[in-house]
């Protein structure tokens, strides 16, 4: 599905105005168009396919060594109020058989990030995907975000970073797999 950029540059020129600016004035002028282009790329994630992002990069490793990628960056808005989240994303799974390319993980997380996101839906989005393309024996997910419709609006909270996590398979059944993981990732259980 194509993005209509046109019709939204129409509708950030209409709330432009409703907000009590002029669309006209020097800085606005390109506002519309920067502003749908903008949301062309932070919503991305609704055009995005998994089985295309991975695009057969799982390759056979035999081992069950557990694989951690952690300190991903992740970027993306609040459906709430729209307004930008942000922090690290912690990944750890526990293989059978196939492994990831290291960079698909990162691409995972942008894929589900850059949608209308809650914090809570897209640690269990990423932990699921992982979960399933690889049959994996078990996986962590957590996320430490910080969360801008709590920090510059409503209780104004600007220290606070909210944390999430989803584990499956041997990381919710084994207690010292888990904390493994966290200890890996420098956080305690």
């Amino acid at each position: 599905m194509e993005l209509n950029t046109e019709k939204i540059g129409r509708l950030v020129r209409e709330l432009l105005i409703e907000i009590g600016e002029d669309p006209t004035r020097e800085g606005l002028l390109d506002t519309p168009k920067r502003v749908a282009k903008a949301f062309e790329f932070l919503t991305s994630g609704y055009r995005a396919d998994t089985k295309q992002l991975i695009n057969g990069a799982c390759f056979t490793q035999e081992t069950s060594s557990m694989v951690i990628v952690k300190d991903i960056e992740v970027y993306s808005m609040c459906e709430h109020h729209m307004l930008p989240f942000f922090g690290r994303c912690h990944i750890g799974y526990i293989p059978s058989g196939t492994v990831f390319g290291v960079s698909k993980l990162a691409r995972l997380v942008d894929m589900y990030a850059r949608r209308l996101q809650l914090q809570e839906r897209l640690t269990e989005q990423i932990s699921k995907v992982v979960m399933e393309t690889v049959n994996a024996k078990g996986v962590g997910v957590i996320i430490e975000a910080r969360h801008l419709c709590m920090m510059m609006r409503g209780v104004e909270k600007q220290n606070s970073t909210m944390v999430t996590s989803s584990v499956l398979g041997e990381f919710r059944d084994s207690l010292a797999t888990r904390e493994e993981f966290f200890a890996l990732i420098g956080r305690h259980a």
